[in-house]
Protein backbone atom coordinates (compact mmCIF):
# COMPACT_ATOMS: atom_id res chain seq x y z
CA UNK A 1 0.00 0.00 0.00
CA UNK A 2 1.48 3.36 -0.97
CA UNK A 3 2.57 5.64 1.82
CA UNK A 4 0.46 8.76 2.23
CA UNK A 5 0.92 11.95 4.20
CA UNK A 6 0.42 12.09 7.95
CA UNK A 7 -3.15 11.19 8.87
CA UNK A 8 -2.58 12.58 12.34
CA UNK A 9 -0.41 15.63 11.76
CA UNK A 10 -0.52 17.85 14.82
CA UNK A 11 -0.10 21.60 15.32
CA UNK A 12 1.18 20.86 18.82
CA UNK A 13 4.46 19.14 19.67
CA UNK A 14 4.85 18.19 23.31
CA UNK A 15 3.05 16.24 26.00
CA UNK A 16 -0.69 16.76 26.24
CA UNK A 17 -3.40 15.30 28.43
CA UNK A 18 -6.29 17.63 27.75
CA UNK A 19 -7.08 20.35 25.23
CA UNK A 20 -9.17 23.41 26.02
CA UNK A 21 -11.38 24.02 22.98
CA UNK A 22 -11.99 27.59 21.92
CA UNK A 23 -15.16 28.74 23.65
CA UNK A 24 -15.16 25.64 25.87
CA UNK A 25 -17.01 23.78 23.12
CA UNK A 26 -18.19 20.38 24.35
CA UNK A 27 -15.70 18.18 22.56
CA UNK A 28 -14.28 14.93 23.87
CA UNK A 29 -11.68 12.59 22.39
CA UNK A 30 -12.12 8.89 23.08
CA UNK A 31 -8.87 6.96 22.80
CA UNK A 32 -8.33 3.20 22.78
CA UNK A 33 -5.05 1.46 23.59
CA UNK A 34 -3.40 -1.90 22.92
CA UNK A 35 -5.10 -3.03 19.71
CA UNK A 36 -5.73 -4.08 17.07
CA UNK A 37 -7.57 -6.86 18.89
CA UNK A 38 -10.63 -9.03 18.23
CA UNK A 39 -12.70 -6.76 20.51
CA UNK A 40 -11.72 -3.78 18.34
CA UNK A 41 -14.41 -4.88 15.90
CA UNK A 42 -17.09 -4.58 18.59
CA UNK A 43 -15.75 -1.17 19.63
CA UNK A 44 -16.01 -0.02 16.03
CA UNK A 45 -19.61 -1.20 15.86
CA UNK A 46 -20.59 0.93 18.86
CA UNK A 47 -18.75 3.99 17.54
CA UNK A 48 -20.48 3.56 14.21
CA UNK A 49 -23.87 3.29 15.89
CA UNK A 50 -23.44 6.70 17.52
CA UNK A 51 -21.55 8.41 14.70
CA UNK A 52 -18.48 8.83 16.92
CA UNK A 53 -14.86 9.08 15.84
CA UNK A 54 -12.00 8.00 18.08
CA UNK A 55 -8.23 7.55 18.16
CA UNK A 56 -6.60 4.12 18.38
CA UNK A 57 -3.06 3.65 19.72
CA UNK A 58 -1.62 0.45 18.28
CA UNK A 59 0.92 -2.02 19.60
CA UNK A 60 3.12 -3.23 16.76
CA UNK A 61 2.97 -6.90 17.73
CA UNK A 62 -0.82 -6.79 17.71
CA UNK A 63 -0.88 -4.88 14.43
CA UNK A 64 1.33 -7.54 12.88
CA UNK A 65 -1.20 -10.23 13.83
CA UNK A 66 -4.38 -8.38 12.84
CA UNK A 67 -3.72 -6.07 9.88
CA UNK A 68 -7.26 -6.45 8.53
CA UNK A 69 -8.75 -4.99 11.74
CA UNK A 70 -6.32 -2.08 11.55
CA UNK A 71 -7.36 -1.39 7.99
CA UNK A 72 -11.00 -1.38 9.08
CA UNK A 73 -10.21 1.24 11.73
CA UNK A 74 -8.70 3.51 9.08
CA UNK A 75 -11.47 2.91 6.51
CA UNK A 76 -14.05 3.98 9.09
CA UNK A 77 -12.31 7.32 9.57
CA UNK A 78 -10.67 6.99 12.97
CA UNK A 79 -7.26 8.40 13.84
CA UNK A 80 -4.30 6.24 14.78
CA UNK A 81 -1.29 6.54 17.03
CA UNK A 82 1.89 4.66 17.87
CA UNK A 83 1.92 2.69 21.15
CA UNK A 84 5.32 0.95 20.71
CA UNK A 85 6.12 -2.46 19.32
CA UNK A 86 5.93 -4.62 22.45
CA UNK A 87 4.26 -2.42 25.09
CA UNK A 88 7.50 -2.44 27.08
CA UNK A 89 7.58 0.24 29.77
CA UNK A 90 10.89 -0.41 31.52
CA UNK A 91 13.87 1.97 31.10
CA UNK A 92 15.58 1.71 27.74
CA UNK A 93 18.38 3.26 25.73
CA UNK A 94 17.68 5.68 22.88
CA UNK A 95 18.44 2.86 20.47
CA UNK A 96 15.93 0.56 22.15
CA UNK A 97 13.30 3.30 22.27
CA UNK A 98 13.89 3.98 18.60
CA UNK A 99 13.40 0.33 17.77
CA UNK A 100 10.09 0.21 19.68
CA UNK A 101 8.72 3.32 17.98
CA UNK A 102 10.20 3.13 14.49
CA UNK A 103 9.38 -0.53 13.95
CA UNK A 104 5.74 0.18 14.77
CA UNK A 105 5.71 3.31 12.62
CA UNK A 106 7.02 1.34 9.66
CA UNK A 107 4.37 -1.35 10.09
CA UNK A 108 1.60 1.25 10.38
CA UNK A 109 2.74 2.75 7.09
CA UNK A 110 3.04 -0.66 5.43
CA UNK A 111 -0.37 -1.85 6.66
CA UNK A 112 -2.46 1.29 6.19
CA UNK A 113 -0.47 3.60 3.93
CA UNK A 114 -0.54 6.23 6.67
CA UNK A 115 1.90 7.79 9.08
CA UNK A 116 1.05 9.30 12.45
CA UNK A 117 2.58 12.00 14.62
CA UNK A 118 0.77 10.76 17.74
CA UNK A 119 2.53 8.63 20.35
CA UNK A 120 1.39 7.24 23.69
CA UNK A 121 3.94 5.58 25.99
CA UNK A 122 2.77 2.37 27.68
CA UNK A 123 1.46 3.12 31.15
CA UNK A 124 1.79 6.82 30.42
CA UNK A 125 5.40 6.66 31.60
CA UNK A 126 7.34 9.72 30.51
CA UNK A 127 10.81 9.02 31.91
CA UNK A 128 11.91 5.63 30.56
CA UNK A 129 13.35 6.90 27.26
CA UNK A 130 10.33 6.43 25.00
CA UNK A 131 8.72 9.86 25.37
CA UNK A 132 12.07 11.61 25.03
CA UNK A 133 12.77 9.79 21.77
CA UNK A 134 9.26 10.46 20.46
CA UNK A 135 9.49 14.17 21.23
CA UNK A 136 12.86 14.40 19.51
CA UNK A 137 11.24 12.90 16.41
CA UNK A 138 8.43 15.47 16.44
CA UNK A 139 5.65 13.33 17.88
CA UNK A 140 2.89 14.68 20.07
CA UNK A 141 2.91 12.56 23.22
CA UNK A 142 -0.76 12.00 24.04
CA UNK A 143 -1.66 11.24 27.62
CA UNK A 144 -5.17 11.55 29.08
CA UNK A 145 -7.28 13.47 31.57
CA UNK A 146 -9.99 10.83 32.11
CA UNK A 147 -9.13 7.23 33.00
CA UNK A 148 -11.82 4.62 32.50
CA UNK A 149 -9.83 2.01 34.50
CA UNK A 150 -11.19 -0.67 32.21
CA UNK A 151 -8.06 -2.82 32.56
CA UNK A 152 -8.98 -3.36 36.20
CA UNK A 153 -11.57 -5.92 37.28
CA UNK A 154 -14.53 -3.59 37.03
CA UNK A 155 -18.13 -3.96 36.03
CA UNK A 156 -19.25 -1.91 33.07
CA UNK A 157 -21.16 0.42 35.42
CA UNK A 158 -17.92 1.40 37.17
CA UNK A 159 -16.22 2.16 33.87
CA UNK A 160 -19.19 4.33 32.92
CA UNK A 161 -19.00 6.18 36.23
CA UNK A 162 -15.26 6.78 35.91
CA UNK A 163 -15.79 8.43 32.53
CA UNK A 164 -19.02 10.36 33.01
CA UNK A 165 -18.04 11.83 36.38
CA UNK A 166 -14.77 13.23 35.09
CA UNK A 167 -15.38 14.41 31.52
CA UNK A 168 -15.17 18.11 30.77
CA UNK A 169 -14.74 20.01 27.50
CA UNK A 170 -11.52 18.96 25.83
CA UNK A 171 -11.07 15.74 27.80
CA UNK A 172 -8.98 12.92 26.40
CA UNK A 173 -10.47 9.65 27.66
CA UNK A 174 -8.34 6.52 28.02
CA UNK A 175 -10.04 3.18 27.35
CA UNK A 176 -8.76 -0.08 25.89
CA UNK A 177 -9.82 -2.14 22.90
CA UNK A 178 -6.95 -4.63 23.19
CA UNK A 179 -4.62 -6.49 25.48
CA UNK A 180 -7.30 -8.64 27.10
CA UNK A 181 -11.02 -9.31 27.29
CA UNK A 182 -12.65 -5.95 26.54
CA UNK A 183 -16.33 -6.96 26.60
CA UNK A 184 -16.91 -4.79 29.68
CA UNK A 185 -15.49 -1.80 27.82
CA UNK A 186 -17.80 -2.47 24.89
CA UNK A 187 -20.75 -2.76 27.26
CA UNK A 188 -19.78 0.51 28.95
CA UNK A 189 -19.56 2.32 25.62
CA UNK A 190 -23.23 1.59 24.97
CA UNK A 191 -23.97 3.83 27.97
CA UNK A 192 -21.13 6.35 27.75
CA UNK A 193 -21.71 7.46 24.16
CA UNK A 194 -25.45 8.28 24.34
CA UNK A 195 -25.04 9.81 27.80
CA UNK A 196 -22.37 12.23 26.63
CA UNK A 197 -24.29 13.03 23.47
CA UNK A 198 -27.32 13.86 25.63
CA UNK A 199 -25.11 16.34 27.51
CA UNK A 200 -24.20 18.01 24.22
CA UNK A 201 -20.78 16.47 23.71
CA UNK A 202 -19.36 15.75 20.28
CA UNK A 203 -16.78 13.01 19.75
CA UNK A 204 -13.66 14.02 17.83
CA UNK A 205 -10.27 12.49 17.11
CA UNK A 206 -7.17 13.70 18.94
CA UNK A 207 -5.89 15.50 15.80
CA UNK A 208 -9.22 17.28 15.46
CA UNK A 209 -9.12 18.29 19.12
CA UNK A 210 -5.56 19.58 18.83
CA UNK A 211 -6.48 21.59 15.75
CA UNK A 212 -9.20 23.38 17.72
CA UNK A 213 -7.24 23.94 20.89
CA UNK A 214 -7.03 27.07 22.95
CA UNK A 215 -4.35 25.60 25.17
CA UNK A 216 -2.83 22.17 25.40
CA UNK A 217 -2.57 21.11 29.03
CA UNK A 218 0.50 18.95 29.77
CA UNK A 219 1.22 16.22 32.31
CA UNK A 220 -0.87 13.15 33.04
CA UNK A 221 -1.65 10.62 35.73
CA UNK A 222 -0.05 7.19 35.36
CA UNK A 223 -1.95 3.93 35.03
Amino acid sequence: MAKKSHQSASPYTGVVRRVVPVGEEKLVALTFDDGPWPDTVAVLEVLRQYGAKATFFWVGLHLQRRPEIAQQVVVEGHAIGNHTWSHRNTPMTPEEAGEEIERTAALIAHTTGLTTSLFRPPGGRLHNGLADYALQQGYTVVQWSVLGKDTEVLEAESIVENVLHNVQPGSIVLLHDGGGDRRKTVEALHTILPALQAQGYRFVTVPELLALNQAAIPKAPSH
